[in-house]
């Protein structure tokens, strides 16, 4: 079974992931679930938090993680079927997966949306180029619409330090200085909707999220006790809520025209920056945001600085979420 994105999973298999991180946070689960085995994870993109935690996770799991980087560790790679390979890609996956796919017990990848041809990259062509060749597992360790390793460490801290039940819950935009993929907002608001939380998503005009992506959120959210409002008032957004989730994005027709995407939010700095004033609004809500984050630019000194900031122990759930979900497609 492959981990591409969380709606692939039942609401159940989900909460199994969260016990079992928590468990193995305490302590209580140290079993070498992946002794004898690698996991490969490639890399498109640069990485902190994900290549650092599943290399951990995986040799505390008792396994050994092989670390490649296309075009630097290893070949370039072309995921496109039927094309003349004259350019500059050496190596079709065709034969990249189902070579790798001998050695290792799965295949981690990352890669981002180039942010070129929105039609093209919602479909996540490289993801699943690789799940289509694969015969082992594969695991989204971002793509360019999906993020679901950062979604479930993003729920299992909500878990923590809310409790458990349905929140209030923000998902904000902010301004970036250059227009940024729409995994992690996509698969947080997904997961939030899949555990029964009441969403809201705040963004300006233009910021608006895919279509399908939406209708399959208030799906979730129905189908769990869950809600979801989208608004562009990210003043009253923030009234009352459990969780402020902070994360910029790029508007869908500004791929490929990254400048116009920059001129039409010149403006919106100072408004959507998350500050003390709005969090003055919610209820003693935490702060939350999946690093990195520029500072004074997506949230004030005095948000990330607070006690209500829990960015750092969201980063570590990466640990332990991921652990819990290796566990689960390998450990057979």
């Amino acid at each position: 079974m492959n981990y591409l994105k969380t709606s692939d999973f039942s609401r159940d298999e989900l909460e199994g992931f969260i016990v079992k991180a928590l468990d193995i946070k305490s302590g209580q689960n140290a079993e070498k679930l992946l002794a004898g085995k690698s996991v490969a994870l490639v890399f498109f993109n640069p990485s902190l938090r994900t290549r650092a935690s599943m290399q951990v996770g995986i040799y505390e799991l008792g396994g050994n993680a092989v670390i490649l980087e296309p075009g630097g560790t290893s070949w370039t790679l072309e995921h496109r079927d039927g094309v003349v390979m004259d350019g500059n890609k050496t190596e079709h996956l065709a034969e990249f997966v189902r070579v790798l796919e001998r050695y290792v017990s799965a295949i981690g990848v990352r890669t981002f949306a180039e942010l070129q041809d929105w039609n093209t990259e919602r479909t996540d062509p490289i993801l699943n180029a690789f799940s289509k060749y694969a015969g082992v597992p594969i695991i989204n360790l971002e793509s360019a619409m999906h993020h679901p390793c950062q979604s479930m460490a993003d729920m299992m801290t909500i878990r923590e330090k809310c409790g458990a039940g349905k929140k209030k819950v923000l998902l904000t935009w902010a301004w970036h200085p250059k227009p940024l993929p729409m995994a992690v907002p996509n698969s947080f608001a997904l997961a939030a909707a899949q555990f029964g939380h009441d969403l809201t998503i705040a963004h300006p005009t233009g910021y608006e999220l895919d279509e399908e992506l939406l209708a399959e959120i208030e799906h979730h959210a129905s189908a769990n006790g869950g809600s979801v409002e989208i608004t562009n008032d990210v003043e009253s957004a923030y009234d009352g809520v459990e969780v402020v989730y902070a994360k910029s994005w790029g508007g869908k027709q500004f791929y490929g025209n990254a400048d116009t995407d920059i001129a039409h939010r010149v403006n919106l700095r100072e408004q959507w920056i998350v500050d003390e004033a709005k969090m003055s609004r919610t209820n003693d809500g935490i702060f939350m945001h999946c690093l990195p984050v520029r500072r004074n630019v997506i949230v004030t000194d005095g948000v990330i600085d607070s006690a209500n900031s829990v960015v750092i122990d969201e980063a570590e759930n990466r640990l332990h979420v991921q652990k819990a979900i290796l566990s689960g497609l390998l450990a057979r």
